[in-house]
C-alpha cells in the first residue's frame, strides 16, 4: 500500500506541477509578486498531495519566526525544502546554485527570490548573495539555509558546513534553528510512510556571537529531534 500511495503522490504531484510551472510562466508578464503568489500556491499544492495521498502532515512546534531572521534547518528530504513555504509564509532559501541555472525553474526561481550560492566562488560569490539578500532583509522576509549543507539520514549529525558562519557574519541577522523528522517518513529511497513530520523552532540566537559558539547552539538545536550520540 505504501508503495502504491508513494506512486499515486509521483503522478498527480509532479503531473499537477507542469500546470503550476506553466502558470507561473504566464505570471511573469504580471510582476514578481505575481510569480510569488503561484509559487505559494504550488508549495500549498505539495502540502495538500502529501497529506491526502501520503497521509504525511506537519506539526508545528515553538514559535514561528517573523520577519527577517536567518532559519538554519534540518535537511532530511524534499519535504521541508517545499512545507518551508506555507509554514513560513514568504521565505528566501539559500540554494546551490547550479538550481538556478535550470531551464525555466531556475528562472521562475529566481523571481520568486531564491538565492543562489556558488560554494567555490570565494569573496566574489558571497558579495553576489550578499546584494540578492538585501532584497529579503529590506522586504522583512525569513532567510532559509542548511547549514549542514545537503540531506542527511534520521540519526546522522554531521558538523555544518563552514559557510554557515560567514552567512551568519554576513547577513548580521538573528538564527532561529529548526530541528525537524522527516526522514522517518520521507526516506531518500523507498516508499514513504503515513504520519507527522515535527517542525521544532527553537529560541532565537543573536548576531555577532564567536563562531564557536554560534556553531554549536544552532548544532544543538537543529539536532533536538535526533537520538543522542551513541557513548
Amino acid at each position: 500500500m505504501e508503495r502504491l500511495r508513494t506512486l499515486a503522490f509521483a503522478l498527480v504531484f509532479y503531473g499537477g506541477t507542469v500546470v503550476w510551472v506553466a502558470v507561473a510562466v504566464l505570471a511573469l508578464l504580471f510582476g514578481r509578486r505575481a510569480v510569488q503568489a503561484v509559487a505559494n500556491g504550488w508549495a500549498r499544492y505539495h502540502r495538500w498531495c502529501a497529506a491526502a495521498i501520503l497521509g504525511i502532515r506537519t506539526r508545528v512546534e515553538g514559535e514561528v519566526p517573523q520577519g527577517a531572521v536567518l532559519v538554519a534547518a534540518k535537511h532530511q528530504a524534499m519535504f521541508e525544502t517545499l512545507e518551508m513555504v506555507p509554514v513560513l509564509g514568504l521565505p528566501q532559501v539559500v540554494m546551490k546554485r547550479e538550481l538556478a541555472r535550470l531551464p525555466v525553474w531556475g528562472w521562475l526561481a529566481r523571481r520568486y527570490g531564491m538565492i543562489g550560492v556558488d560554494r567555490a566562488g570565494g569573496a566574489a560569490a558571497l558579495r553576489r548573495l550578499m546584494k540578492e539578500a538585501e532584497r529579503a532583509i529590506a522586504e522583512g522576509r525569513p532567510i532559509v539555509i542548511f547549514p549542514e549543507g545537503t540531506r542527511v539520514e534520521p540519526g546522522q549529525r554531521p558538523a555544518l558546513q563552514p559557510g554557515f558562519a560567514g552567512l551568519y557574519r554576513a547577513f548580521n541577522l538573528p538564527v532561529v534553528p529548526v530541528a525537524l523528522d522527516s526522514g522517518q517518513l520521507w526516506p531518500r529511497r523507498g516508499p514513504k510512510r503515513a504520519g507527522t513530520v515535527t517542525f521544532r523552532f527553537g529560541h532565537p540566537i543573536p548576531p555577532g556571537l564567536p563562531r564557536r559558539e554560534v556553531e554549536a547552539r544552532v548544532h544543538d538545536a537543529i539536532n533536538a529531534l535526533e537520538p543522542p550520540p551513541a557513548t
